[in-house]
């Protein structure tokens, strides 16, 4: 039996894992790569705080993540397949690693963050 997300060091494992396979990904993976060039010692702890606050409620991400993939979204257009396939990405790596409650949380919010970025960018 998996275990669920209940501490930083879980939400470290989920973030990590899932940006390897994000990397390597042939549908969102150059954006991260080519397109953003993202710098991972500055990127993965904003994802440990952000995710971190969304389920363990510790309050430590600080940012606005609609405002930076706005701007991203001026650079490459971010539609349909892009979020689908990021959705798909992170149900697939948070069902690899755990279950229960804080999981499917974690999956309702991934498919939520999804929408309402696909409502304000998405064309494509």
């Amino acid at each position: 039996m998996k275990r669920d997300i209940v501490s930083e060091e879980d939400v470290k494992l989920l973030v990590d894992t899932f940006y390897k396979y994000v990397t390597v990904n042939p549908v969102i993976g150059h954006i991260f790569t080519n397109i953003v060039k993202v710098d991972w010692d500055h990127h993965l702890p904003k994802m440990y705080a952000f995710w971190s606050t969304l389920l363990l409620g510790s309050m430590t991400y600080h940012g606005n993540p609609m405002q930076i993939h706005s701007k991203l979204n001026t650079i490459t257009p971010l539609g349909q397949k892009e979020f689908d396939e990021w959705v798909r990405l992170f149900t697939l790596t948070v069902d690899e690693l755990f279950e229960g409650p804080a999981a499917t949380e974690a999956k309702v919010r991934a498919r939520a963050i999804a929408q309402v970025m696909m409502a304000k960018f998405g064309s494509a």
